[in-house]
């Protein structure tokens, strides 16, 4: 029997779609995480303990328990296992990226000026270190700009400002961000050129160093700032077929340039003049979002995943369903305590939709962006067109109720 071990970050949406995917292989999964999961205090001998934050230990964790539990593969499900999963892989002799390469999708500073030697259209940008002028650096840019932290994702933290004084305030609130979020505050952020017009997601899986894009979404909802909430993904895209076929190009020059050979890949592209790259991420799409693709013979992204990482064959499975899916990431409207989330019912009722996923508890904090790091739930539809998919999500969320109690002074 194969013996996957997944690592699970302990705030992973994502642990049960990945286990189910390995179970339906046949798979033995071990399960490495920062703490012992709920989900693996059954698993005897099968879940491992891992200081995500410090990757070489890490990886020498998964490495040590490999001599005496061999594991077939080494899959990271979320971003903070990217480079442990890689450095581990790379030991055991498996399937895997460089661990440079899996590094600089880590860091944004290190993923820019890989790109830059490689030529590939990317944001104007430039580095800010603690004592640096940021307007100063949003001048040279050119304004509008953006100014985001090096290390966060979910676009916490990105911020975009249209005059040197702007950039200069979303700096200071920036470093807060980071210092809120455990991170060094006095580190190095990113400011780049606002990059107009629409923007797409871009699904791929790596097999020996090619790029096989498996989805293209569409954003229709405009992120043009101040913050940058992602809600609405929908596939297929509706942009003319020679120019999604050339995003998806982009995105292949970007896994190049970064040293990227394995596995799945997440992007976001900006159309604007050509296409550029604006992140690249050695794992796939984030959250419950994941469950908006389905492939050939109704097998989920995550067994792709898991069926490449174990070398088990993929013809004839990485066709997209016929018609259109999408999902919505539930907004988060204001800071405060959840109080309640009404009509979800009524949104489930709605044509076309699959379901309906409130993710957050009542009674919870929380925090919209650009301080706010995740969503109340997902909603998910399918239908025959991708604009009737936009519709349903749209008329869905319409049916919520949301409400969300100030936090008290």
């Amino acid at each position: 029997m194969a013996r996957v071990l997944l690592i699970l970050p302990t705030g992973t949406y994502r642990a049960g779609d990945f286990v189910q995917a390995a179970s339906r292989l046949g798979a033995e999964v071990v399960v490495a995480s920062e703490h012992r999961q709920a989900m693996a205090a059954s698993m005897e001998g099968r879940a491992l303990v891992v200081p995500l934050d410090r990757p070489e230990v890490a990886a020498e964790r998964i490495v040590g328990f490999a001599r005496e539990y061999p594991v077939d593969a080494v899959i990271a499900v979320d971003e903070q296992g990217v480079l442990p999963a890689a450095l581990a892989a790379e030991r055991l002799g498996l399937a895997h990226n460089p661990a440079e390469a899996a590094a600089a999708t880590r860091d944004k500073v290190a993923l820019r000026h890989a790109l830059e030697a490689a030529g590939v259209p990317q944001p104007r940008f430039r580095v800010a270190g603690q004592h640096d002028d940021v307007s100063e650096l949003a001048v040279a840019v050119g304004l509008p700009c953006v100014v985001k932290p090096v290390s966060l994702s979910a676009s916490r933290g990105v911020i975009r400002a249209d005059d040197p004084a702007a950039a200069a305030a979303a700096g200071q609130r920036v470093r807060a961000i980071l210092a809120e979020a455990g991170e060094d505050p006095a580190g190095p952020l990113l400011v780049e050129g606002f990059v107009p017009g629409a923007e797409v997601a871009v699904e791929g899986l790596l097999r020996n160093g090619q790029l096989e894009v498996l989805a293209v979404f569409d954003k229709p909802d405009p992120l043009d700032g101040p913050y940058f909430e992602e809600t609405i993904y929908v596939t297929p895209s509706r942009l003319p077929a020679r120019t999604a076929e050339a995003l998806g190009g982009l995105v292949a020059r970007g896994t190049t340039a970064l040293g990227l050979r394995e596995g799945p890949v997440h992007a976001e592209v900006r159309v604007h003049d050509g296409g550029r790259l604006l992140e690249v991420a050695a794992r796939s799409i984030g959250g419950r979002c994941s469950r908006a693709l389905r492939f050939g013979a109704g097998v989920s992204l995550e067994e792709v995943i898991v069926r490449h990482a174990l070398g088990l064959g993929l013809d004839g499975l990485l066709a997209r369903e016929a018609g259109g899916s999408g999902v919505m990431m539930i907004p988060i409207p204001r800071s405060g305590v959840l109080t309640e989330v009404g009509g979800v019912e009524s949104a489930r009722a709605v044509d076309g939709v699959d379901d309906v996923e409130i993710t957050v508890a009542r009674g919870r904090p929380v925090q919209a962006l650009p301080e706010g790091d995740r969503y109340l739930g997902f909603i998910f539809a399918r239908s025959t067109t991708p604009a009737e998919v936009e519709a349903a999500l749209r008329a869905a969320h319409g049916r919520l109720e949301i409400v969300i109690q100030a936090n008290a002074g």
